[in-house]
């Protein structure tokens, strides 16, 4: 049963939990709002991609596009505390060294030593993401990260409604179970996760296949963590959100470079 919260404890309760910046200096919302981040992990990402956009948006008329795509990309790791990528270390440790036994990925995922896979995991994403931040001009580069990020934790989102949670909420990292997301937090979700894609369909145009390719990988990953481990973790949603994101930003690029 979902406990009614007020919607200031529900929105505190994501930019403490997505991000490092001090919001609880603020306010300290109730334990139970932390089970409904994920109702507005899009909105966090407003403020993760807007300064990440700034960042290098402006940053390329100082210096050159590459240096201020890596200073846009240090941006969002200091926002976040590097959350999402620490869980893409342990999703692709975890799947790959764990094979196929279940309590073996979850046990290597849980492990706060990081791998051989993730580690090489980390360098081929990063080489990636920076190579997608400077090969189109810089406005449409901010345009494409503000379109991206909240679009695809919107897309993510959704492993909380496809599968159960892989563990409990005593051994999970952070002691906390997301709870299914209600019709009105779903709408509420969409409008977050699309409103800033209009900004980049608007101006420089959105070919549907950079929502069709990143929806196939985003259900390919499903299909991989409902076999492995039959469920999702905080881990797996964190890498689900970047290796979509990162997909959009690729197809983007070959379709208008």
């Amino acid at each position: 049963m979902n406990i009614r919260l007020p919607w200031r404890d529900r929105l505190f309760a994501a930019f403490i939990f997505f991000t490092r910046l001090p919001f609880w200096r603020i306010h300290q919302p109730r334990k139970e709002a932390y089970e409904t981040v994920v109702e507005l992990w899009p909105l966090t990402g407003w403020l993760t991609a807007g300064c990440m956009a700034a960042t290098l948006y402006f940053g390329s008329f100082i210096v050159p596009t590459a240096l201020a795509a890596i200073a846009a990309i240090i941006v969002r790791i200091l926002i976040t505390g590097a959350l999402h990528e620490d869980g893409l270390a342990d999703f692709i440790d975890g799947f790959g060294a764990g094979g196929t036994h279940r309590r073996r990925i979850l046990d290597i995922m849980k492990d706060s030593h990081i791998g051989t896979y993730g580690v090489v995991g980390l360098i081929l994403y990063f080489m990636l993401l920076h190579q997608s931040l400077t090969i189109l001009p810089p406005r449409i580069t901010a345009l494409m990260i503000l379109a991206a990020d909240p679009f695809f934790k919107m897309m993510t989102a959704q492993l909380i409604q496809m599968m159960p949670y892989a563990r409990t909420a005593e051994t999970a990292k952070g002691q906390v179970v997301y709870r299914k997301i209600s019709i009105k937090a779903g709408l509420l979700l969409l409008i977050q996760g699309t409103l800033l894609a209009i900004g980049l369909w608007y101006f420089a145009g959105l070919p549907y296949l950079c929502i069709a390719i990143p929806a196939l990988v985003f259900y390919l990953l499903y299909l991989l963590m409902h076999r492995r481990i039959n469920g999702y973790t905080g881990d797996c949603c964190g890498a689900v959100f970047l290796l979509t994101e990162l997909t959009f930003y690729l197809t983007y690029i070959t379709l208008n470079s």
